[in-house]
């Protein structure tokens, strides 16, 4: 295996085109540990660690772009993803333990698309913009087009997410993640991310995202869509979930099986959408 740290987008670029199976190496929590697993073994690895605008925060008048070699632990930290950002904020303070956080990033946590990890839904709740590098010049994607199945994404070969984009979202509007695991620091066995906005007690626009019950993360208009002009109500509530359940496509696995997970789904949903409530009208 061959290894290469440029100092540049452009030089990184070269570095991966010119290999047919090179890989990013950016804080390497996930993709060193399936390569010790034998699930992949790249003939080239582009570290990405001294690239300098791969670690730019930049804000701008509606919202915040990211560097995507931020660390979980630099996201969690920073007091500017507040509103509906802080969706992204919490899900990176929650993720596994502080040793991860360190290490692991923004872009990482999309380039893998790992469906039981909860940055990518995170981002997909926030609405969030990647832009991607490429041998054709840089474009804008949203976040949630780039995952398509598990561990695959859209982005084509020799290219990487180089930076992500947050918006502010509605004045008044706040983000929030909760997980359901069985042991602090472990996979969830359900996520649920979503930012709302309320006017009095009514929802005037809510996007959830529902995690680990699907091959990526899994958001349903329909489900928005009953929780907009509602008063989140019980009923409410429980017909938003009952549309992410059936529509999610969970696993059997040791933290949980596909009936528990579905069973947790508006139940987790119930409970996120009421803290977020809270903090609304603090």
């Amino acid at each position: 295996m061959r290894y290469a740290e440029p100092e540049s987008v452009e030089a990184a670029l070269l570095a991966l085109n010119a290999h047919e199976d090179a890989r990013c190496l950016a804080g390497g929590a996930s993709l060193v540990a399936m390569m010790n697993a034998g699930r992949i073994a790249p003939e080239m690895l582009v570290s990405l660690h001294r690239i300098p605008e791969l670690f730019t925060i930049t804000e701008a008048s509606d919202g915040i772009w990211l560097g995507a070699m931020c660390t979980h632990r630099t996201l969690a930290a920073d007091t500017r993803l507040g509103g509906a950002m802080e969706v992204v904020r919490g899900a990176a303070r929650q993720l596994a333990h502080p040793a991860i956080r360190n290490m692991a990033t923004l872009g990482g946590s999309i380039g893998l698309a790992d469906p039981r990890t909860e940055l990518p839904v995170a981002l997909v709740a926030a609405s969030a913009l990647a832009e991607v590098a490429g041998p054709h010049g840089r474009r804008s994607v949203p976040v949630e087009a780039l995952f398509v199945d598990s561990h695959r994404t859209s982005l084509q070969r020799g290219e990487f997410v180089t930076r992500v984009f947050l918006p502010r979202g509605a004045a008044g509007a706040v983000g929030h993640h909760l997980r359901f695991s069985r042991v602090a620091a472990d996979y969830p066995t359900v996520s649920v991310s979503l930012v709302l906005h309320m006017e009095g007690d009514t929802c005037q626009q809510v996007r959830v995202v529902v995690g680990s019950c699907a091959p990526v993360p899994l958001h349903l208009d329909a489900a928005d869509q009953r929780l907009i002009g509602t008063r989140l109500e019980a009923e409410d509530v429980a017909g938003a979930g009952g549309l992410l359940a059936q529509a999610a496509a969970p696993i059997d696995d040791v933290r949980g099986s596909a009936e528990y997970r579905r069973m947790l789904i508006p139940r987790l949903l119930g409970r996120a959408l009421s803290q977020a409530r809270e903090r609304a009208h603090v």
